[in-house]
């Protein structure tokens, strides 16, 4: 058994295993928090389509870099010898698969049909958004808060893992 209580990997393993990580979870999910700027009140309709757009492509993040932070994580547990049966691991597992359910089951069909209606306008791109549309930008945004407050008690789980 090593000092850091990982029996199969050397020191400088466990800090490449622990670096992958950590960044693969802040960069990958970062652009999430990103969201609620693009879902801002009052957009034109050309400021809403850009925000969808940009939108679209900021979610290559999460898919990606949080799968990896997934999988590290579960890699992590796996090689130590802290047990799947520790608070932390079982709440940060429940969480992340909360997570998904939000962002899935909810947020990405409530944020298409948002999309469909935003590029199905034929207004000018200089006008406010429709009544209807804002209040689909409220809704998904709404749902993007849950998602949110659900990360941030992922990272807490994350950073206070030793003391529960």
């Amino acid at each position: 058994m090593s000092l850091t209580g990982y029996a199969y990997l050397k020191e400088n393993w466990l800090g490449i295993l622990v670096a992958i990580h950590v960044i693969s979870a802040v960069v990958g999910i970062g652009p999430t928090y990103f969201g609620h700027v693009l879902l801002r009140k009052g957009q034109t309709l050309g400021q809403l389509r850009d925000s969808l757009r940009l939108s679209a492509k900021l979610e290559m993040f999460p898919k990606i870099l949080g799968s990896l932070a997934v999988l590290s994580g579960l890699l992590l547990v796996w090689l130590g010898d802290y047990g799947w049966d520790q608070f932390w691991i079982v709440a940060a597992i429940a969480d992340y698969v909360l997570i998904q359910i939000v962002v899935i089951a909810f947020m990405s069909r409530a944020a298409a049909n948002v999309a469909a209606r935003a590029h199905a306008d034929t207004g000018p791109a200089d006008r406010q958004a429709s009544s209807e549309l804002q209040a689909g930008v409220a809704k998904v945004n709404a749902i993007n808060y849950a998602a949110t407050v659900l990360g941030i008690v992922l990272f807490l789980l994350m950073f206070f893992k030793p003391t529960l």
